[in-house]
C-alpha cells in the first residue's frame, strides 16, 4: 500500500496498528507513517489539520523508533505547560513514559524520556544538547512554528537538538504572519523566487473533512450598530461590516465586545441557544468563549450565568489551577468555558461544539488554532458553529477554512502579484493616528458607549446564506436551530432551503416593516480595509487620466462626481459609491473620445 493508496480508505483504516502501540489508526496516520519508515529521514515535518489526529502518529512513531532501537529516549517539545502534560499522559496510555515535570539533571530510570516547553528550552539550551549528546534522541517538536515565536526561542532549539538522532516536526497552521525562520523547517525556492515551508506529509481541512476524521464548521456573524468616543472626545458611530478604515475598524470591533453593551449579551445569548439544539444530537456538547483579556472573560462568565443560570469554567493562563480546569471541563457535561489563550490551540476537549470569537486577535494563524479546538469529531454528522463579529478579516478567515497555506520566509517580491500595494498608505496613517492620539492600540484609546447586535449571516464551506434578523426573532431562530447532527452535503442544502424561505416570507412584508436591510448575504458583500483602498486608487486613477483628457482640475473633477453622484468626499465614501463615481468618470471619458 502506497501513501497515495491510503487517501481512498477509510479513516479507521487498519483495523490496528501495527506493533500494538493503538488499537487504530486513521488512513493519513498509516500513511504518513509508512513514508517515514520507507525514507528513515532525520527530520520529518507533518501538516495536519487541528483534530486530525497528530499526537496519535507521533507516538506511534516514536514506539515504532524505540522498538526499533533506532532511539533510545523521546523528547517532546510544547508550546504551554497544560499540553506536555497532556503530551505524557497520550503517551502512558500507549506504554512510552514521559517526565513531565522534569526540570534538569539525570532522568529517572522508570522514564523513557520528558516532556517540556519551548519557553524551558529557551532557558537551558545546553541541558537538552547534553541529553542528545549523551543518548540517541527523537525530539517530537509539538506545533512548531512555535520555535519561531522569538529569535532567542528558535536559537535556543537549533542549539538545543542539533545533536538529536531525529526530529519529528508537527503543526497544524504552519503559516506564520512574520519571517522568522523555523528551525528543522526545510524551505523551497518558488518559481517567483520566494521561499516558502515544504512538508514531507500533509493533511488537510478538506481531507479531513470528507474522511469524517473532522466536522463541519458552521459561521454565524453578527453586526450591528457600533457608538465610541474616541481620547480627542469625539463620537463616532458605525456598523459593523460597512466599509471603514483599519483603525475605525479595530474600534468598532472592540466597541462590539465590550461587556457593557448589548452585543455581546446578545451574540451569547444566540450561542446559548444553538448550544441546546446541538446538545440534542450530542448531549454533553460544551461551548467556549475566546475573550481579549481576562476582566472580559470575567465579565463574559457573569452574562453567560445570567443567560444560562448555570456558572461558567474560566480559565485563566496565569492561574496555577488552569490546567486542572480545563481537564475537569473536558470531562464534565457542564455548558460553558470562558478562556483568555489557552485553549487556542492543542488544548483537547474533543465534546467542543460551539465558540464565540470574542477577541481582537486578528492574524489568520490565531484564528485557525482557536476554530482547530471545535473541529475534532467523535462520530460522523456532528457539527461544529463559531460566532464571530462582522469584520471583514473574520469572514476572509472562515471562508478560507479550506485553503493550505505554507510559511511564506522571504517577503515578497517588488511588484509580485502577492505584494501590498497600500503598506505604505497603512503605515502613514497608523502613523498619523499615533500622533493624533498619543496611544499604542494596547491601551485602547476610546470608550465603547454603546452596541447593539444584529445577525448577519452564515458562511459555510466558502458560500454565504441568510438575511439580516434581530436577536430573538423567527429568522434568527431559523439558522440557530440547524441540528447539531448533519452530513456537510445535508447543511449546505438546509442553509440553502432556510434562506429561500426567509427571502419569500421578506417579500410578502409591507415595505414599511422593513427596517433591516432585506438583500441575501451573497447580495451584501463585506469590503475590507484593502478592497476600499483599492476602489480609492482606481477612482483617483480615473480621475487623473480624465485630468489630462479635459483639462479640468482634479478637485473640480472631484466635485462634480459628488455633485451627480451625492455622497462625502472620497476618503469617507462607501464601498458602492466609489464604484459609482468610478463608472460615471469612465462615462464621461468615453463621451470625449
Amino acid at each position: 500500500m502506497t501513501t497515495t493508496t491510503s487517501h481512498h480508505l477509510s479513516p479507521a483504516f487498519p483495523g490496528r496498528a501495527p506493533w500494538g502501540t493503538a488499537n487504530k489508526l486513521r488512513a493519513w496516520q498509516q500513511g504518513a507513517l509508512e513514508k517515514y519508515i520507507q525514507d528513515q529521514p532525520r527530520d520529518f515535518l507533518a501538516v495536519a489539520t487541528p483534530g486530525a489526529g497528530k499526537t496519535t502518529f507521533a507516538l506511534t512513531l516514536a514506539s515504532w523508533l524505540l522498538h526499533h532501537h533506532v532511539v533510545q529516549q523521546v523528547t517532546v517539545v510544547a508550546p504551554t505547560e497544560h499540553l506536555k502534560k497532556q503530551w505524557a499522559e497520550a503517551a502512558a496510555r500507549i506504554g512510552i513514559k514521559l517526565d513531565p515535570e522534569y526540570s534538569a539533571g539525570p532522568l529517572s530510570k522508570e522514564y523513557q524520556g520528558v516532556a517540556v516547553t519551548y519557553a524551558g528550552v529557551g532557558v537551558r539550551p545546553m541541558l537538552h544538547r547534553n541529553r542528545c549528546e549523551q543518548r540517541k534522541t527523537l525530539v517530537i517538536l509539538d506545533e512548531i512554528h512555535h520555535a519561531g515565536d522569538s529569535k532567542s526561542w528558535g536559537e535556543a532549539c537549533q542549539e538545543a537538538f542539533d545533536p538529536a538522532t531525529r526530529r519529528l516536526a508537527l503543526t497544524g497552521t504552519p503559516f506564520r504572519s512574520d519571517t522568522n525562520p523555523i528551525p528543522f523547517v526545510q524551505y523551497e525556492e518558488g518559481n517567483d523566487g520566494i521561499r516558502r515551508s515544504s512538508a514531507d506529509y500533509t493533511y488537510g481541512y478538506g481531507n479531513a473533512l470528507a474522511d469524517g476524521v473532522v466536522r463541519p464548521v458552521i459561521f454565524l456573524s453578527y453586526s450591528g450598530n457600533m457608538r465610541w468616543r474616541t481620547k480627542a472626545g469625539d463620537e463616532i458611530a458605525a456598523r459593523l461590516g460597512e466599509p471603514m478604515t483599519k483603525d475605525a475598524i479595530g474600534q468598532a470591533w472592540r466597541t462590539a465586545l465590550a461587556p457593557t453593551g448589548e452585543w455581546i449579551p446578545n451574540v451569547l445569548a444566540a450561542a446559548d441557544k444553538r448550544l441546546t439544539e446541538v446538545r440534542k444530537g450530542i448531549p454533553d456538547a460544551g461551548g467556549l468563549v475566546i475573550a481579549t483579556d481576562q476582566d472580559s472573560a470575567r465579565e463574559y462568565a457573569k452574562i453567560l450565568k445570567k443567560v444560562t443560570g448555570q456558572k461558567a469554567t474560566v480559565v485563566l493562563s496565569d492561574e496555577k489551577a488552569a490546567s486542572k480546569r480545563i481537564d475537569q471541563f473536558a470531562a464534565d457535561s457542564s455548558r460553558w468555558m470562558v478562556a483568555v489563550r489557552m485553549v487556542s490551540e492543542g488544548v483537547d476537549v474533543p465534546r467542543l461544539a460551539v465558540g464565540v470569537y470574542a477577541t481582537t486577535i486578528s492574524t489568520p494563524l490565531f484564528f485557525a488554532q482557536a476554530v482547530g479546538r471545535f473541529v475534532r469529531s467523535r462520530r460522523r454528522g456532528e457539527t461544529a458553529s463559531v460566532f464571530v463579529p462582522t469584520i471583514p478579516m473574520l469572514l476572509d478567515f472562515a471562508n478560507e477554512m479550506e485553503v493550505e497555506r505554507d510559511h511564506v520566509l522571504d517577503k515578497p517580491k517588488k511588484g509580485g502579484e502577492d505584494e501590498n500595494p497600500f503598506s505604505e498608505e497603512d503605515k502613514l496613517l497608523a502613523d498619523a493616528e499615533r500622533l493624533e492620539d498619543e496611544e499604542t492600540e494596547d491601551q485602547l484609546p476610546f470608550e465603547a458607549l454603546e452596541s447593539d447586535a444584529v445577525f448577519d449571516r452564515v458562511l459555510y464551506d466558502g458560500a454565504e446564506f441568510g438575511m439580516q434578523a434581530h436577536p430573538g426573532s423567527e429568522e434568527e431562530q431559523d439558522y440557530l436551530g440547524i441540528p447539531g447532527l448533519l452530513e456537510p452535503d445535508q447543511v449546505q442544502l438546509l442553509l440553502q432551503k432556510r434562506q429561500t424561505r426567509q427571502i419569500a416570507h421578506s417579500r410578502q412584508k409591507p415595505a414599511s416593516e422593513a427596517d433591516l436591510l432585506e438583500k441575501a448575504a451573497e447580495a451584501r458583500p463585506v469590503v475590507t480595509h484593502k478592497q476600499l483602498l483599492e476602489l480609492r486608487k482606481s477612482l483617483n486613477t480615473m480621475v487623473g487620466a480624465y485630468v489630462h483628457q479635459s483639462g479640468k482640475p482634479h478637485g473640480v473633477i472631484h466635485t462634480e462626481l459628488r455633485r451627480v453622484c451625492g455622497g462625502p468626499p472620497s476618503a469617507e465614501a462607501t464601498a458602492g459609491q466609489l464604484k459609482e463615481r468610478i463608472k460615471k468618470v469612465q462615462e464621461w471619458a468615453t463621451r470625449m473620445r
